[in-house]
């Protein structure tokens, strides 16, 4: 059987790494490029070709130095922070009430994971149309029947806009890593949960002692998916509010860069990079701390 696998891994894994090269890998290595050029889109200022029209790093620092990057780097910030937060425990939760749910389990996860099938903007115009007909007209405004203004006209305040971009987020994403977490809870063993209760455990303290520590691998996957999916998210906030009322995040920030500096697709191809780094240091020191904490507990 080995054999048969050296022999057919070439082929099959061949055209997925030149796809992979074609699609993704030269075009990063192009971007990179014109990041230190003057780019406009279709031409170079000041020459034919990125060489000649070669600015160095005054891209990156004219980038650091606007104040709509330093804006929405620090909203998308605040906003990440949440969302970690909010979708792991929800998610979590969601995954404690299922397991070891009876013959109803099936539909509560396909009625937990329904919402992450949808997606771009249609998932934001349909919260949309949720938070400006129903939350500020119907339920929440000053003639609905329950006024509270933290929920009235979320989407056009940052600060309220934080909240319904984290609502939004949670009810998509939490089903699909309830279902992660349901998987680590089903790979641990019932005799730890039996040891600890011969030692007399309740529950919270088997729930910190035993099923923490062994759902560690799982909590690796959840942050570094909830992480890098937070700090890309472009979509909705385009859907929500496009950006208005200070609530731009670096994904959109980076979009309209060419029609904040006339066309300056070169700071905008240096904002992106800067983006990249900020998500892999970001994602690969989480995978790092949590990685540890799996040794650990092994």
């Amino acid at each position: 059987m080995n054999s048969v696998y050296k022999k057919w891994f070439a082929p099959f894994v061949l055209p997925a790494f030149i796809l992979f090269g074609l699609v993704v890998l030269v075009p990063f290595i192009i971007g990179v490029l014109y990041s230190f050029s003057a780019w406009r889109g279709v031409y170079f200022a000041g020459g034919s070709n990125a060489f000649e029209a070669w600015v160095g790093f005054e891209n990156y620092l004219r980038s650091f130095e606007n104040e709509n990057f330093r804006k929405a780097f620090i909203y998308t910030l605040k906003f990440t922070v949440m969302a970690v937060v909010a979708v792991n425990v929800v998610a979590l939760a969601q995954a404690l009430f299922l397991h070891g749910l009876g013959k109803m389990v099936g539909f509560f996860r396909a009625t937990f994971f329904l919402p992450n099938l949808l997606g771009g903007l249609a998932l934001g115009y349909i919260w949309l149309f949720i938070y400006e007909n129903v939350f500020s007209k119907m339920l929440f405004g000053p003639n609905g029947s329950m006024p509270f203004d933290l929920l009235n006209n979320m989407t056009q305040d940052s600060g309220k806009n934080l909240i319904a971009l984290l609502i939004m987020v949670t009810w998509q994403m939490s089903g699909y890593m309830m279902l992660i977490y349901i998987t680590g809870l089903s790979n641990i063993s019932d005799d730890l949960y039996e040891a600890a209760d011969i030692d007399g455990a309740n529950y919270w303290q088997k729930l910190r002692h035993v099923t923490f520590p062994m759902l560690m691998p799982s909590f690796t996957v959840v942050f570094f998916m909830v992480l890098s999916n937070c700090f890309k998210l472009l979509d909705p906030n385009v859907a929500l509010t496009n950006g208005e009322f200070s609530t731009r995040m670096l994904a959109l920030q980076i979009l309209r860069v060419p029609k904040d500096t006339t066309n300056n697709y070169g700071m905008a191809q240096a904002q992106a990079v800067i983006f990249f780094i900020i998500i892999a240091v970001v994602s690969l020191t989480q995978v790092v701390i949590t990685k540890r904490k799996e040794v650990e507990v092994q």
